[in-house]
């Protein structure tokens, strides 16, 4: 049994447990499960459009709120019902560029017909030396936002829906380096703001991502990073150093959510490459599967593990780190007194988002229990990519009470891969009204989800898309449908000198992790024109040497330990085992698809 297979939605949770029990591992007091258990439900019940192009639970329907509003990360609903959102850019984004005006952006439904028809775009643009941000929050009506290293804040006008004055700044000076740049932010009723510093690297190495590399310990990044950091949404001036620290051991906790008891939480991005930098102590497939991503109640002076734990979603416990002496996952250490989730997910699914929706408005079922977005993954490779989704995950007294169901589906179309999906779910508004918003990062997408149909709602996961043509409803495959079925040929490609079709055909397989477990697509993306991780191999513009084989050889070979423009540090030969047949062909392979014009 693989353990692809294990954390899969609609997989049997005894399954996992005869895995369990066949691996003799311990499990703990964890009442989640990393499956979606529950069976898909139907009804009879058809909403008035296409749900803008994605599958929900029963019962739900969805409009297309806004479009192309630039990257649009997370949301908060104001006074008159406006939400507010706030945007991004920069080498995220590959340095794209964005629309025109604030990267804060004001909309509102006036018709209610479910369509923003009235937005405002406000605050610093690209000519004021702004990038936007992530972080955003309502409070004492006024609108806090993160801009590049601030916390500002706008106060809300009287008239008008879009702030027009100067912005107070709250907080400034938060780190701008490294892997996770973002702040997501949140503010309880007290005027408690939490921020979150994400990590610069993956497991605070000496070398970032590389192969064998162990952790710094002391870890001083984690002086400054790696945590949630607590000040106060009334003063304005203060400033960022380790002193604010609230919590600490969270890698990238980029979604805050407060229930409506008032307990805090954070999601959690579990660290990468496992399988890839370690190769002798975990199977590429653990790799694909490890560390479950997690969702933590946030408790002051905790620590929650990173970096020298993760948490291993088969045997439900934080385990030691290969950096600092971990053993593929037998030894707990020091982890023993980390403080582990109150929920866990598939692994690096990416949740970007969590939210407990509390209006009586909104379905009962739906309101005892966090949904979750899940941004999708880049680094399953060479395993199918997961995630792209928003699950809702049942919740009592601060802890999972049964499995996750996916509530929302379909936003990355056929390609389930970080730079083919035409969307990936980032952020998350609630509204009085009962209305959930959900955001896209990709092309700026916001979805208004209600709940449309007759009678009390019941949790259940997505119905199964209808088949096209014929009567006989034929199910996809259970394993899916691989994004990259039916990829151009590489028969029409050039073939470098020296080199045969046989070779270059060989290179193509290993890329895409059909050979050798080679890992290539997860960052360049199923079809090379790459993304914000890893970049374009077809565009004939080489930025490490200069095209000819040798140098795409040594590329290989050594790795990006500092790339220049992305985001994703490349360790030797991917992480993968290539034998010199194998680097050979991939080399033969790239030069091909970036000499083909």
């Amino acid at each position: 049994m693989s353990l692809r297979a294990s954390l899969q939605p609609g997989f049997k949770a005894g399954l996992f447990t005869a895995l369990l029990a066949l691996s003799s591992l311990t499990c703990d007091a964890q009442t989640s499960v990393p499956a979606a258990a529950k069976p898909r439900a139907t009804m009879n019940f058809d909403c008035p459009g296409d749900n803008g192009g994605i599958l929900l639970a029963p019962g739900f329907c969805a409009t297309i709120f806004a479009d192309n509003v630039g990257h649009v990360r997370h949301m908060v609903v104001g006074p008159k019902g406006v939400l507010y959102v706030n945007t991004w850019s920069g080498r995220y984004f590959q340095n794209d560029t964005p629309p025109a005006g604030g990267f804060l952006v004001a909309l509102q439904d006036t018709k209610r017909a479910g369509r923003a028809d009235v937005i405002t775009r406000f605050g610093d643009g690209v000519p004021e030396g702004s990038a936007g941000g992530t972080g955003i929050a309502i409070y004492k009506n006024a609108v806090y936002a993160e801009m590049n290293d601030k916390i500002i804040r706008f106060r809300l006008p009287t008239d008008g829906i879009a702030p027009t004055g100067k912005a107070d700044v709250i907080l400034s000076g938060l780190p701008l380096t490294g892997d996770h740049p973002m702040h997501p932010i949140i503010i309880d009723a007290k005027g408690n703001l939490f921020v979150d510093l994400g990590s610069a690297t993956n497991a605070c190495e000496e070398k970032n991502r590389q192969p064998l590399s162990k952790g710094l310990d002391p870890c001083i990044e984690k002086e400054t990073r790696g945590g949630t950091w607590r000040y106060d949404a009334n003063k304005t001036d203060q400033k960022f150093s380790s002193a604010g620290r609230y919590a600490a051991g969270i890698r990238n906790g980029e979604g805050f959510a407060i229930d409506a008891q008032g307990r805090l939480f954070v999601t959690q991005h579990g660290r990468d490459q496992l399988g890839q930098n370690w190769s002798k102590l975990y199977k590429v497939e653990q790799g694909e599967e490890l560390p479950a991503e997690e969702f933590v109640r946030l408790e002051r002076g905790k620590d929650y593990g990173w970096p020298q734990c993760y948490f291993d979603g088969f045997q439900k416990k934080l385990v030691l780190a290969p950096e600092y002496g971990g053993d593929g996952g037998k030894t707990a250490g020091l982890c023993a007194q980390r403080t582990a989730p109150v929920a866990f997910f598939p692994a690096h699914w990416a949740p970007n988002d969590a939210v407990f929706v509390t209006s009586p408005r909104f379905p009962a079922a739906y309101r005892q229990g966090v949904f979750i977005a899940f941004h999708g993954s880049w680094n399953r490779a060479p395993g199918p990519q997961g995630g792209f989704n928003v699950v809702f995950q049942p919740m009592k007294d601060g802890r999972a009470s049964g499995s996750y169901v996916v509530f929302a589906d379909g936003f990355a179309g056929p390609g389930k891969a970080s730079g083919k999906a035409a969307f990936r779910p980032t952020g998350f508004a609630t509204a009085p009204d009962g209305a959930l918003f959900i955001s896209d990062d990709s092309h700026g997408r916001i979805w208004r989800v209600t709940y449309r149909a007759p009678g009390a709602a019941t949790v259940a996961g997505v119905s199964e898309p209808a088949s096209g043509g014929g009567s006989s409803g034929n199910p996809l495959p259970p394993e899916g449908v691989h994004p990259d079925a039916g990829r151009p040929s590489t028969a029409s490609l050039p073939v470098p000198a020296g080199a045969t079709k046989v070779q270059v055909a060989l290179g193509d397989r290993i890329f895409h992790g059909e050979a050798s477990n080679g890992t290539c697509s997860g960052c360049h993306g199923s079809d090379a024109k790459g993304g914000s991780v890893g970049g374009d191999l077809t565009s004939g513009t080489w930025l490490w040497g200069d095209g000819s084989l040798a140098a795409i050889r040594k590329t290989i070979t050594e790795g990006v330990p500092m790339p220049k423009k992305h985001t994703g540090a490349m360790p030797p030969l991917g992480g993968s085992p290539l034998s010199a047949t194998d680097i050979q062909a991939v080399t033969d392979y790239v030069w091909a698809i970036g000499h083909q014009h």
